[in-house]
C-alpha cells in the first residue's frame, strides 16, 4: 500500500523516532508499505518517519548498476533496518543527496566514507553491515531521519538560507 511521504517543513521529521520493540506483522506491513512507496516516488530510501512513523526503521535500496531504464530494483535488494546504530564512521566523503521529503532539491553534502551499522532484520536477528560507498552515504542520510534530521541542516548558513527562500516560495506556489 502507498503511504503518503511526509513534506518538509513538516513537524514530524524533528521527531526522534522510537525504538522497535515488536518484530511482528504490523512491523512486515510497514516495511512493505515503505518499499512499495518508495518505489512508486523512484527513492533510493526512505525512513519510517518519512511516512508519518515514528518508528526506528529504514530501507534502502541501492539501484544496480547493470540495470537500463528506471526498472524498480528487486525487492530482495532491499536493506530493511531496524533500530540502526552507526558502530564506526571513518573518513570524509562529499556526495550529492536528495530526499524523497524535499521533492527536486539536491545539494553536495559530506558525511562519513566508511560506516560500520549495527541493526535488526524485520524478524529480529541482529546484523551487522559496513560500505565506504554509496551505500554509507544512504544509511547516514537515512539514520539521521530516525534522529529528526533532514541533509539540509548540514548546508552552509548561506546555502540554507538560500535554500529556505526558495523552498518557502516552492511551497507558496504549490509546486511541491
Amino acid at each position: 500500500m502507498l503511504r503518503e511521504i511526509v513534506v518538509y517543513p513538516d513537524r514530524r521529521l524533528k521527531l526522534i523516532s522510537k525504538e522497535v520493540v515488536s518484530f511482528d506483522g504490523a512491523l512486515h506491513d510497514l516495511l512493505d508499505d515503505m518499499y512499495d512507496t518508495m518505489i512508486a516516488k523512484n527513492g533510493v530510501g526512505l525512513a519510517a518517519i518519512q511516512v508519518g512513523v515514528d518508528l526506528r526503521a529504514l530501507i534502502i535500496n541501492i539501484p544496480l548498476e547493470e540495470k537500463e531504464g528506471n526498472e524498480s530494483q528487486p525487492k530482495e535488494n532491499t536493506l530493511e533496518m531496524i533500530n540502526p546504530v552507526i558502530i564506526e564512521a571513518d573518513g570524509k566523503e562529499k556526495f550529492q543527496e536528495g530526499c524523497l521529503s524535499i521533492p527536486g532539491f539536491y545539494e553536495d553534502i559530506e558525511r562519513a566514507k566508511h560506516v560500520r551499522v549495527e541493526y535488526y532484520d524485520r524478524d529480529g536477528n541482529k546484523e551487522t553491515i559496513e560500505d565506504d560507498d554509496f551505500l554509507a552515504i544512504a544509511m547516514q542520510h537515512e539514520i539521521d531521519h530516525l534522529e529528526g534530521k533532514v541533509f539540509i541542516e548540514k548546508l552552509s548558513y548561506i546555502k540554507r538560507k538560500k535554500f529556505e527562500k526558495e523552498w518557502k516560495r516552492k511551497l507558496k506556489e504549490g509546486v511541491v
